[in-house]
């Protein structure tokens, strides 16, 4: 019984970092760095190696471990180097922390889906109420060009949290026993939050969304007419706010048309935006300078400066805002090598889960894994902008759906019936 209260303590720790995301990555990356030593200690102590085992864990470390030997080889700056790579092994043994937790009490999934659902009703009702008011509960103003931000505030990120959590949501919604009345209050709620995610004005957040929404509508088995009429729901929704607001229209179609309009003028292509195509060139003229190894991590934000490597309208910033690319630049192909094997993974087990419907066979995947897979799926989706590949609340965002999809694949003590 005190083993069993113990780990329900730990279950609603760990969901409890679902709210703290949205107020900054403080309080989460606390909860992941003391849950990673936690589980360190209590695999070595008990010898359960197991956990480390699987192919994709061990791929991560070993990327871990390149990129601390490159702060103390490669990097010019070794310390600055090592804010990023010397503890980020911390976010494997975190998803390993999950499988585990997963394994002893199924009833973490249930926390997990609570705290989701409850963590997105906020955001929906407080960002309505500011799309609708302008202001907030807390009295924040819209953001810059009437971007929703909720409880973010300056931080315009709401629309990163929520597209890359929908999936996570999606999954345990999936494994969920539900009555009617919540089955139905849940879609209203992805309609709702594929709103918000529109109004946050977060242009790859957007376009993430629809993709892991088009791979968990096309890949799942159940839900064949509700997928349909979810689908429609959405899409009319968000064709309503932008047909409805001018704000919207300038800042998903006519700013990006003309920002083209005036470089064709200059016979130049660029890639995604003018300052978006100076980051990612200058990042390509430094991998070009040490392809193999590349410079460190963290290293761009120092080599940008240098004008032999520097392209563009605004070539300078903290990473060049795509996470291949930053990792050609300051990993080389070897780190680069990592993400790419992600991706290759993702796509083949996509692809072997599309033919066993085609051929109507049996499905390698369960729905519910499926899910988390579109999860993983944006996290490693190349063509798009990104953050900072180390940043520490990105990274915690990123590996919540690799722990739950880990325990689905490799758990030796995995129930199939439930998940």
């Amino acid at each position: 019984m005190y083993l069993f209260k113990k780990i329900q303590i730990i279950n609603l720790i760990l969901a409890s970092i679902i709210p703290f995301l949205i107020w900054g990555p403080f309080f989460p990356d606390l909860i992941v760095s003391i849950s990673a030593l936690f589980f360190l200690f209590y695999v070595f102590k008990n010898k359960e190696f197991y956990f480390f085992n699987s192919k994709p864990l061990i791929i991560f470390f070993c990327f871990c471990f390149y990129c601390i030997f490159l702060s103390i080889i490669v990097a010019e700056d070794t310390m600055l180097s090592f804010e990023s790579s010397l503890f980020y092994f911390r976010i494997g043994v975190f998803s390993c922390f999950i499988w585990y937790l997963i394994d002893q009490d199924k009833s973490i999934l249930t926390y997990f889906y609570y705290v989701l659902v409850l963590s997105f009703l906020a955001l929906v009702i407080d960002g309505y109420i500011q799309y609708f008011t302008g202001y907030n509960i807390l009295g924040f103003w819209y953001s810059e060009n009437y971007r929703i931000s909720s409880f973010f505030g300056d931080e315009l990120i709401m629309g990163s949290y929520l597209s890359r959590l929908y999936p996570l949501l999606f999954a345990l919604f999936m494994v969920k026993k539900k009555k009617l009345f919540e089955f139905y209050f849940i879609l209203l709620l992805f309609i709702l939050v594929s709103g918000l995610i529109f109004m946050s004005g977060e242009r790859a957040a957007l376009f993430l969304h629809m993709i892991s929404l088009l791979f968990i509508f096309i890949l799942i088995k159940q839900f064949v007419k509700i997928k349909i009429i979810l689908a429609i729901f959405i899409i009319s929704f968000l064709s309503i706010l932008f047909l409805a607001n001018e704000n919207f229209q300038h800042r998903f179609i006519k700013d990006p048309i003309s920002h083209m309009q005036i470089f064709k003028k200059k016979q130049k292509a660029f890639i995604f935006t003018p300052y978006h195509d100076s980051l990612i060139r200058t990042a390509f003229n430094i991998f070009k300078d040490q392809p193999i190894e590349g410079h460190g991590p963290k290293m761009f934000r120092l080599l940008c400066k240098d004008p032999k490597y520097a392209v563009g309208i605004n070539p300078c910033s903290t990473h060049p805002h795509n996470f291949y690319i930053q990792l050609l630049a300051e990993t080389g192909i070897m780190g680069f090598l990592f993400l790419f094997s992600a991706l290759v993974y993702v796509t083949y087990t996509a692809l072997r889960q599309f033919k066993s419907i085609i051929l109507k066979e049996k499905r390698p995947l369960s729905d519910y894994q499926v899910c988390l897979l579109a999860g993983i799926l944006i996290t490693v989706w190349p063509l798009t902008t990104n953050s900072n590949f180390f940043n520490n609340w990105l990274m915690i965002v990123y590996s919540l759906p690799v722990g739950f999809y880990l325990q689905s694949i490799y758990s030796k003590k995995k129930n199939k019936k439930d998940l």
